[in-house]
């Protein structure tokens, strides 16, 4: 069979030439703000290195408290660039973590929420939540000593909520406190749960970006409007696609000199008859939340202050994820929103910035 009879034969079994022509008619609006374009291909980018990394782990690893220290360990030191694969998969991961924001922010920013995509921004911010709980399920499986008391501390929180709190809590940990069954329990969240929720909503995303396009900001649309000139595009191939593929060469090239120059270390294994040593936290992306806890007092006005911060979180998740159904699309509210995202992201930076400065410097890898 020739190459065109090949390509003949599959053609016809599997559409790939009308998906790409479809590709080659969409359009990207080109800009001053095109930039922030980038960001949710990369986030892209890092989720598939971790998919790819994870998987190589999974060849070795043992989700058990008497051999999951040990199997890390043996992958770091035994296994032919082992260490450089924990080392890609777990800077992936705090990446992957830096450049979800700055996409959800940028959207933000640029009102991509708006009519009719209110889904996109719904699915995304869901992908935003279930990035953050692949950190938090991913943190205790080496089981060392930093990772697992800082899961206590973690579902300890959990426990604030009246009536259901101490029912989370044994559910999250698979009893009454941080043992074998809550590194088996958050590994199958980590490798199996998370990961189908993720897959289907990503298709999701990416379906609805591809049917709706790249959001146009207000003002772009309106200097087009007063101007009477067509927004200026690029053909999404070959044009966008190259960029992003740049993009995602930076970031490949960034996880390799991270991973390189500051490999992942493993530390202590995990004692849980230990007392908690100091310095216990959480990853650099939970670090403001960690410092509020310190700040706010142990009773507000008769009410539990860690209760307080719990409930004020969720309530900020929940906003975040119906925010196109609350913001109303009229200049007016849309610089308030604005304005107000950019006081949440500078309470966020600088938080994180104290917790870090109080402890030494930044998070050890």
């Amino acid at each position: 069979m020739t190459s065109y009879q090949l390509r003949a034969w599959l053609g016809e079994r599997v559409p790939v030439a009308d998906i790409v022509e479809a590709l080659r008619r969409k359009r990207v609006p080109e800009h001053r703000y095109s930039i922030w374009y980038y960001f949710g291909g990369m986030t892209l980018f890092f989720f598939i290195v971790q998919v790819f990394t994870g998987g190589l782990l999974l060849l070795y690893y043992r989700p058990s408290a008497g051999e999951a220290y040990e199997s890390v360990q043996f992958i770091m030191t035994r296994v032919p660039f082992g260490w450089l694969i924990r080392s890609i998969h777990a800077w992936s991961a705090n990446v992957m973590v830096a450049t979800a924001l700055a996409h959800l922010f940028s959207a933000l920013f640029l009102h991509a929420y708006r009519r009719p995509r209110e889904i996109t921004w719904v699915s995304g911010a869901f992908l935003l939540l279930l990035i953050l709980a692949f950190g938090f399920t991913g943190y205790l499986l080496p089981w060392n000593e930093l990772s697992f008391f800082a899961t206590r501390v973690g579902t300890d929180m959990a426990g604030t909520v009246p009536g259901v709190g101490h029912f989370i809590v044994r559910f999250m940990r698979g009893g009454r406190d941080v043992t074998g069954a809550t590194l088996t329990r958050l590994f199958g969240v980590h490798v199996a749960i998370l990961p189908a929720i993720a897959t289907a909503l990503l298709g999701l995303h990416l379906f609805l970006v591809q049917r709706h396009g790249m959001s146009v900001p207000p003002s772009v649309w309106e200097e087009s409007r007063r101007t009477g000139r067509a927004t200026a595009s690029i053909p999404f191939l070959p044009d966008f696609a190259l960029r992003d593929l740049f993009a995602w060469t930076v970031g490949l090239a960034l996880l390799a000199g991270l991973a390189a120059f500051y490999p992942w270390e493993l530390g202590v294994k995990a004692d849980p008859f230990a007392s908690a040593p100091a310095g216990i936290r959480p990853e650099w992306y939970f670090l403001w939340a960690f410092q509020t806890l310190k700040y706010v007092p142990a009773s507000v006005f008769g009410v539990n202050g860690e209760l307080l911060v719990v409930a004020a979180l969720g309530i900020g998740a929940a906003l975040m994820v119906v925010l196109p159904f609350v913001v109303p699309d009229r200049p007016h509210a849309r610089r308030v929103l604005v304005w107000f995202a950019a006081a949440v992201l500078a309470y966020m930076a600088l938080l994180t910035f104290l917790a870090l400065r109080a402890q030494g410097g930044g998070p050890t890898p």
